[in-house]
């Protein structure tokens, strides 16, 4: 039992003011909102978390786009989202919304509008739902920063109202729900001005359309802040929440999603950290997961995310927060001392969990990323070379690469005869102890395994003087991501700097399910600058492409939340009815070529409307601007234009090797 958290539920605070954008840090509850009715399939906290995706098919192609909305039906979607680039394609929704409907699918259609309003205005009369994007719904981008005075600033806001009111005023006639959309890389030139490329910017450009809502007294309003950055996004959604309670509005339902997320795992992953944050706090009413794949996959993925909420209320209790030292809306990194390499200024670093595996020969560290030359007799690391090695009760039988250190339990630490170059790793009660009775321990590393009802006062008096200690935080809590967090809280608030691994185990669960909940609980620490590295464990991880990819999972995770690069980032749209060339195979193509670039992140962007502003923090992007036609873009400025799609992929290498940037790609096979 903790000594010093003797508090009540409900008085969470920051800096003295109440935090808001969660019913409770510890406590499992669902966010409260309005009722939301979309033709038979409300959404709100009064109903299930909903899942939905988006059309892939031409809007033009009638019969291609009812067949992929009843794959998708089939596949889970409870609403379907097509886009309306266009008067025609606005006009189309009629007859592939009969079509489903004459063959009995009665899922609500979402049409999906960009820049044009006329285009929104037709479709309200037609489809349940409307998706409109402030950033570009009223506005035309062109990277311009303009200096507003309030005068001219409010001569906007009046010109959006008369853009935006002839669509509120028909969704309110016709009952036709809207999603007012902010994306993170599509704000408008007057939002970038005012208030920068920040969350803050993203929540105001949603308000200031859905104040002109409310003015006209319409409600049926479910609002999104998605960005390709999942630090971003949580951040956006938490000061939304916030500010709506601040200004007196409407508690509306929200859409959970990360923009772009892209492809396979790294798309899975990207997407947990961010959705599955929201979704720890009791955040987000309807999910959609954007994978550069067929629409069909998505909902299954969302679903999985979703589902492991379904019994969470009857998690284990969790004493409530009354100090919370933690910024919820803007990323720093938690203070600790350094030791050895953990903490500090130190990137996140990886332990890989052996205790399972007998480490007797070199081809065993392949899965882990060090690979054994027997010609040089040399040892080589890869980008997913783990740091330390655990082996538990069974000490690597051979001297290990300088590139990664043994830990042992505590009791075969003791008897080992090269205690100087392997540490120990001791439960809190062994540590205890061993420090109270003066048994020598490691002079520069001791690893000590705590849950949250392990932080006594002796034990955190203990840690104010011992600058060796890592700390290896774990869970059992089906809560587990806040009962860590909580855990944090109180190293913080009781001045602990010491660095923090989180270790979770994952026994039991589905290969397919494994990196969202590990992307979850690990990634909703990072988010918010909280861990110093990650353990993950399986009981089925004793074979070599199991560990291979629990470790690549752990490196996927610091690299979602940003905080370890070393691979190269793809920030893919999911493709939809604009996109102008073949997404999933582009991008597999290029990560070909690319996939040895670390730390450079490359925008793949089906159509213009994907394109600068979604693609908001690639280095380098590649977007579909006509029929075979590519234009490649330096950051957000676009720097080959019309170019043709057999040359496009040369010619953005020709880009980065420009830059500087551009490395030969080295092959494994030497190494292997």
């Amino acid at each position: 039992m903790l000594d010093s958290v003797q508090t009540t539920p409900t008085a969470t605070t920051l800096s003295g003011k109440p935090v808001l954008y969660t019913p409770s840090l510890t406590e499992y509850t669902r966010r409260k909102t309005i009722t939301v009715n979309i033709d038979g399939v409300p959404l709100g906290s009064e109903f299930p978390i909903r899942v939905q995706s988006m059309t892939t098919v031409d809007t033009m192609d009638t019969a291609g786009s009812v067949e992929q909305t009843i794959r998708m039906i089939e596949a889970g979607c409870e609403y379907v989202r097509i886009t309306a680039p266009s008067v025609k394609e606005a006009q189309n929704l009629d007859n592939i919304r009969k079509e489903l409907r004459a063959r009995g699918y009665t899922t609500p259609l979402i049409a999906d509008i960009h820049f044009t309003p006329n285009a929104a205005e037709l479709a309200a009369r037609i489809v349940e739902k409307v998706r409109i994007n402030p950033g570009n719904y009223a506005d035309r981008k062109r990277f311009e920063h303009i200096d507003y005075t309030d005068a001219s600033y409010a001569a906007e806001l009046e010109r959006i109202r008369d853009k935006f009111l002839p669509l509120v005023r028909i969704c309110k006639e016709y009952g036709t729900a809207m999603r007012i959309g902010t994306n993170h890389g599509s704000l408008s030139d007057r939002i970038l001005s005012r208030y920068g490329d920040t969350p803050v910017g993203m929540v105001e450009s949603a308000l200031e359309f859905l104040r002109i809502c409310e003015d006209e007294q319409y409600y049926n309003i479910v609002l999104s802040m998605k960005s390709s950055n999942p630090q971003v996004m949580v951040q956006a959604y938490r000061l939304l929440v916030q500010r709506l309670d601040e200004e007196g509005l409407k508690p509306y339902p929200l859409h959970l999603g990360v923009t772009e997320a892209g492809e396979a795992e790294d798309g899975r992953i990207k997407s947990a950290v961010g959705i599955g944050t929201l979704l720890e706090d009791g955040i987000g009413d309807t999910v959609r997961v954007s994978l550069t794949e067929e629409p069909e996959r998505e909902a299954p993925v969302a679903r999985a995310l979703i589902d492991r909420y379904t019994n969470r209320p009857s998690h284990a209790f969790i004493p409530p927060v009354t100090n919370y030292p933690i910024d919820p809306f803007q990323y720093h990194r938690r203070t600790t001392h350094e030791v050895v390499n953990f903490g500090g200024s130190n990137v996140p670093r990886v332990i890989a969990d052996f205790s399972q595996v007998p480490v007797t020969g070199h081809e065993v560290l392949k899965p882990i990323g060090h690979f054994y030359l027997p010609l040089p007799d040399k040892w080589r690391m890869n980008d997913l070379g783990a740091d330390y090695l655990y082996t538990g009760s069974r000490p690597a039988g051979f001297m290990l690469p300088n590139g990664l250190k043994e830990v042992l339990d505590y009791p075969v630490w003791r008897t080992h005869a090269d205690q100087p170059n392997t540490s120990p790793l001791l439960q809190a009660s062994q540590y205890l102890q061993a420090v109270g009775e003066g048994v020598p321990l490691h002079t520069s590393l001791n690893f000590v395994r705590v849950a949250l009802a392990d932080l006594t006062t002796g034990l955190l008096h203990r840690l104010r003087s011992d600058s060796t200690v890592v700390l290896l935080a774990h869970t059992d809590n089906s809560h587990a991501m806040p009962e860590l967090r909580r855990l944090f809280v109180e190293l913080i608030n009781q001045g602990i700097t010491a660095p923090v691994v989180v270790q979770q185990s994952y026994p039991g669960v589905p290969a397919e399910d494994l990196p969202l909940y590990a992307a979850t609980d690990l990634g909703g620490l990072l988010v918010d600058g909280l861990g110093d590295g990650v353990m993950l464990s399986a009981s089925e991880a004793n074979e070599p492409a199991a560990l291979s990819r629990l470790n690549a999972l752990a490196f996927g995770i610091l690299q979602a939340a940003r905080t370890r690069i070393t691979k190269t980032e793809y920030i893919s749209c999911p493709s939809c009815g604009r996109t102008l060339f073949d997404l999933q195979e582009t991008t597999a193509m290029i990560r070909k070529r690319t996939d040895h670039l670390k730390g450079v992140k490359i925008g793949i962007m089906g159509c213009i409307v994907n394109g600068p502003g979604e693609m908001a923090d690639a280095d380098y992007g590649y977007v579909g601007i006509g029929r075979d036609k590519i234009a490649l873009y330096r950051g957000q400025q676009v720097v080959k234009k019309s170019v043709a799609a057999d040359r496009a992929v040369d010619e953005l290498i020709g880009l980065i090797r420009e830059d500087g940037r551009w490395l030969e790609p080295e092959s494994l096979e030497r190494a292997g």
